[in-house]
């Protein structure tokens, strides 16, 4: 079977049977492809250990923008889309490398940003409050710290997904996964101060507010969809947000999910219930805060060390 007949065959399965996301797919096509132009439109037969070899230093050399390399995690993402792809192959009996012996580079630790409560505070308080936008900017914010939500996660939100009165609500996450999240006190309030300047009929939770110019009038317009606030505003947001509030680190949406799961993990929650909040699907992902929250280490620190 040719390469290119198979990693359709492949796309379509993931598509239909296993109904994975439409990021997703667009990912797996993506880095597919770049295999495809790289070996050729060969029997998937040929595919072995010295084709993936120079395959992984086609990908170690391959440059691009301004000359800069593909980081390690990047290729290793190439490859676990390879993987996926080699095990749909042998789920359906077609002769090709098995994807076991397809083995991921070695990553260095991880090492997780965070902000401290002070940190916190400061960017809180750097948002300009005189505006709409200022409390929407401040209720994201806090909604982020809250909850953990992945800032993909947030921008899907309508008005009707979330209970702000019961102080919870579900989210679809990665996966398309379902997991429970919590409002705390303060998040339920500076939500319910943006909500209530508002007099748009919209669905979004959160809303561009400048009106879009030149757009096309269709039934989305009537739910606001035109208005849904992106991924990027939010990030620049936040980044702006830092910088205004002197804050030296690089700050991201991510940055206040990573807080939200150190401070929990720093007040005595277990790593398992963080799993849970956090939405992850494997505990070593969440295990990557643990480095960072370790008291007993500290304690035998502070005991032995004077």
């Amino acid at each position: 079977m040719l390469l290119s007949d198979s990693i359709r065959h492949f796309l379509e399965h993931c598509e239909i049977e296993k109904n994975q996301s439409k990021r997703t797919l667009i990912g797996y096509a993506h880095y597919l492809e770049r295999f495809l132009g790289f070996a050729g439109d060969i029997e998937i037969s040929k595919i072995d250990l010295e084709l993936l070899k120079h395959y992984r230093l086609f990908l170690n050399r391959l440059e691009f923008g301004k000359g800069e390399n593909l980081s390690l995690k990047t290729q290793n993402i190439h490859i676990i889309a390879l993987r996926a792809f080699l095990k749909h192959c042998v789920k359906n009996d077609w002769p090709s490398l098995l994807p076991e012996k397809v083995e991921l580079a070695k990553m260095p630790d991880r090492m997780v940003e965070y902000m401290d409560r002070d940190e916190l505070e400061r960017l809180f308080g750097a948002v300009d409050r005189s505006k709409i936008t200022g409390m929407r900017d401040r209720a994201i914010m806090e909604m982020l710290y809250s909850t953990g939500l992945r800032i993909s996660e947030l921008t899907a939100l309508n008005r009707q997904n979330v209970n702000i009165d019961l102080g919870e609500f579900h989210v679809r996450g990665k996966g398309k996964k379902v997991r429970i999240v919590f409002l705390s006190e303060r998040a339920k309030s500076w939500l319910l101060d943006y909500l209530n300047l508002r007099d748009d009929p919209y669905e979004p939770l959160f809303l561009n507010h400048r009106r879009a110019r030149n757009h096309k009038k269709g039934e989305l317009d009537l739910k606001g969809e035109h208005r849904r606030l992106t991924d990027y505003t939010i990030q620049e947001m936040v980044r702006n947000t830092a910088i205004k509030a002197g804050i030296t680190k690089h700050v991201t949406p991510h940055t206040l999910r990573h807080s939200f799961a150190t401070e929990l993990l720093l007040n005595g929650a277990d790593i398992r219930s963080v799993q849970e909040l956090l939405g992850h699907s494997s505990i070593t992902t969440t295990q990557i805060y643990t480095h960072i929250t370790n008291k007993k280490l500290k304690e035998v620190h502070g005991k032995f060390h004077k």
